[in-house]
């Protein structure tokens, strides 16, 4: 099975190269001319092949560091050694956007790593679940188009996943190392850094609750009832964890490389100024809490084959009666928090290259009421992502949902791309799906993609 599942594998993979390398010869035809963002990342990768690194010729309308650049530099260069070709062909466009198709391949490989050391292999069937999961993460339709473009997603991705796989195998002075890489991609993959220690401190906080709990078993103490008296449980006892300096001791030993890099990175906030390099009136941050019903918006609708059906909405219809003053409390604070803290960005607003632009203009430009009236399927879309992440312990999904709203929530502007992340490590983390259920959401992110590149590849237009 084995054997056979290294077979599975090198034919996913080569396929799935082989139709992106066809997928890039037809964008390299259509697209001769810097698109969107690259006309700001190209042209400073082109000054960095030049050997031109001063800071006079950095282009301030880039809001991130040059890890992009310095890493395109460091693999077209030996290339161009190796191959004898000049520094027009070697720097050119299309050679640039390949790097991130070159990237591509390593997050194929890395989702396929993080799927066989997260999920357990003890069933037959799991061999071809964890190849159709890598498949399927791997044309993420969000992830995937930005392939075939000079952009940060790709190589920020493969840095973060290398990253979470180096922790996940205990090396961590490795994981802190690759989390500055991601870091110099795109500044809120620190997020992510710190996410790896926080797995470390939520193994550990797993570990002394199992104590806990067997004490209070042994002492025959009735056991709380309720979501809500459990969480007030939770926070006791990691006040109390906190407090003791035998503890934090043992924390700060385990995850010291993360503490550095912590530290290094309000360093960089401190002599910056801020997290973002430039363009900083575009780019500010604020506390844009529906970000967060976004992301479960998001979640729901390209995990629906997990997350969506009349088992589950049964279930949820259920829970709300039985618990219907909570769910009121939190339907309350959700209309709140739509009322005061929804931000409209200029970008969603005017620019019709975006997916968002049109979901923003023809759900929530409709009428005012719309976005109160959406709360619902969020708070329906956020029990749903929390009940499929149940396997995993409590103190997991609390460092989880902070470091989402961490990456989410001071973010103004409604993009798909910020969820990336996010999405792909909750993706991680759920049981496995049946095969059918996998096979239906590769399809359906087939059908995204196939409907996106036609879109893009034949009906273009230009702004005046």
């Amino acid at each position: 099975m084995a054997q056979l599942e290294g077979y599975y594998f090198s034919a996913a993979l080569s396929c799935t190269f082989l139709v992106s390398c066809l997928l890039f010869s037809a964008f390299s035809r259509a697209l001769r001319e810097p698109y969107m963002d690259e006309i700001f990342h190209l042209p400073q990768a082109q000054r960095y092949c030049e050997g031109r690194f001063s800071l006079s010729q950095w282009d301030p309308m880039i809001t991130t560091l040059p890890g992009l650049y310095l890493v395109s530099v460091g693999v077209v260069k030996p290339a161009s050694w190796l191959l004898g070709w000049s520094e027009h062909v070697i720097c050119s466009i299309g050679v640039l956007r390949f790097v991130n198709l070159l990237f591509s391949v390593g997050n194929f490989y890395l989702l396929y790593l993080l799927f066989r050391k997260v999920q357990p292999r003890n069933k037959a069937s799991s061999s071809i679940q964890r190849i159709l999961s890598t498949l399927t993460l791997a044309v993420f339709p969000t992830l995937y188009f930005f392939n075939f473009l000079y952009y940060t997603e790709a190589g920020s991705v493969f840095f973060t996943l290398f990253a979470y796989l180096m922790c996940l195998y205990g090396n961590h002075r490795t994981s802190a190392l690759l989390g500055f890489c991601g870091f110099m991609f795109r500044q809120t993959n620190i997020i992510w850094a710190a996410f790896c220690a926080g797995h470390l401190i939520a193994q550990k906080c797993s570990e002394a609750w199992k104590i806990e709990l067997q004490k209070k078993k042994e002492e025959r103490l009735a056991p709380t009832k309720g979501p809500l008296s459990e969480l007030r449980r939770v926070l006791q006892f990691l006040l109390v964890y906190a407090m003791s300096l035998k503890n934090l001791r043992m924390l700060f030993l385990l995850t010291w490389p993360y503490v550095l890099l912590l530290l290094a990175f309000f360093a960089f906030v401190v002599v910056n100024g801020g997290i973002v390099v430039g363009d900083r009136s575009s780019h500010e941050a604020c506390l844009h809490f529906p970000q967060l019903f976004y992301f479960f918006s998001f979640t729901a609708f390209f995990s629906f084959p997990h997350l969506l059906s009349l088992t589950k909405v049964k279930t949820f219809l259920s829970l709300v009666w039985k618990r219907r003053v909570q769910f009121s409390v939190v339907t309350l604070v959700s209309i709140l928090l739509v009322w005061k803290f929804t931000y409209v960005h200029k970008y969603l607003l005017a620019d019709n290259r975006h997916y968002t632009f049109y979901v923003w203009k023809r759900v929530f430009q409709r009428h005012e009421v719309v976005k109160y009236l959406l709360v619902p399927a969020y708070i329906f879309a956020g029990w749903a992502i929390a009940d499929s992440l149940k396997a995993k312990s409590i103190f997991w999904n609390l460092m989880f949902f902070v470091c989402l709203v961490a990456s989410t929530v001071p973010q103004k502007l409604l993009e798909f791309r910020y969820f990336i992340l996010p999405y792909i490590i909750y993706r991680l983390n759920i049981p496995l799906p049946p095969i059918s259920r996998l096979v239906c959401e590769l399809g359906c992110y087939t059908v995204v993609n196939f409907v996106t590149f036609y879109i893009f590849l034949n009906k273009t237009f230009q702004w005046p």
